[in-house]
């Protein structure tokens, strides 16, 4: 009787463990923070990425146990439960967007909580004159699905400008304008108080290029003198959260945020984790 127990015990404790099949060892690693997959490929075809001591080819898969060895460092493929993790953060002005920069400025992740195990990745940047929200999370495919063009995520920014706004460039504004990497507009754009020189409006855009909403405005002889980014898909940046702080966000929040974005979650997942 103590025997059949004890079988049952370990039928339901397995059955308990995530079902994990193999998959592409460059889903993986851009899954666990360590490159794009464009840049994970290129490693591959210039024969950088070792499994278990032989050379990667293109589409191998990995399954849990497997060691990688990439810029003399090394990383054991493991199975996870899903679990990841989404925070928010209040950009100050002046930081930038990578991990280290040659020229000693201060990050946007020199302010984020320390993670073992895995490592934040940013969901989009903003460039060093723009404060506010940015997204960051534990899991490369959210952060990746989250910034593919196809979602069409709006975001929303505060805009202080200088110069003479009037309807015309409004107009010009929502109905799109020629810039130099294509035709770009605002799908909306909302007053929002003036000061003698200066107007502030909200605006909101279904792209991220790099400095849009600055050469928006530039396209009509207006200059941006300060711009916040305030909004994020259905994630907005709550006004006690003070610059250099951040905020996780709550399993809640995290479930209606990818229904938004229409993400599907597996139950669990391959991770590379860290040797040495």
């Amino acid at each position: 009787m103590k025997k059949n127990n004890t079988k049952n015990q370990e039928q339901d404790n397995n059955s308990n463990k995530p079902a994990i099949s193999k998959e592409r060892i460059q889903k993986v690693l851009a899954r666990s923070g360590l490159g794009s997959r464009r840049q994970i490929e290129k490693s591959i075809k210039m024969a950088q990425i070792y499994i278990n001591g032989k050379l990667v080819e293109l589409g191998q898969t990995v399954v849990e146990g497997d060691i990688i060895n990439w810029k003399n460092r090394k990383w054991v493929i493991e199975g996870k439960a899903l679990d990841f993790k989404i925070i928010m953060y209040n950009k100050p002005l002046g930081q930038i967007c990578t991990r280290k920069d040659e020229k000693g400025r201060p990050t946007v992740f020199d302010d984020l909580p320390e993670l073992k195990g895995q490592r934040w990745i940013n969901i989009g940047r903003l460039d060093i004159n723009t404060t506010g929200l940015l997204l960051f999370s534990t899991d490369g495919n959210f952060a990746n699905h989250m910034m593919h063009p196809s979602t069409m995520i709006d975001r929303e920014y505060a805009c202080r400008v200088f110069g003479d706004v009037d309807q015309i460039k409004l107009d010009n504004l929502r109905n799109g304008v020629e810039l130099e990497d294509g035709k770009a507009k605002f799908n909306d754009i909302q007053a929002a108080g003036a000061g003698e020189s200066n107007q502030w409006f909200h605006v909101v855009l279904l792209e991220g290029k790099n400095r849009e909403v600055r050469r928006l405005w530039e396209s009509q002889d207006l200059k941006v003198n300060r711009l916040k980014r305030v909004r994020y898909g259905g994630v907005f940046l709550p006004k006690k959260l003070r610059a250099g702080q951040f905020q996780e966000l709550s399993q809640g929040e995290i479930n209606i945020l990818m229904q938004d974005v229409k993400y599907k979650s597996k139950d669990a997942e391959l991770i590379a984790r860290f040797l040495k």
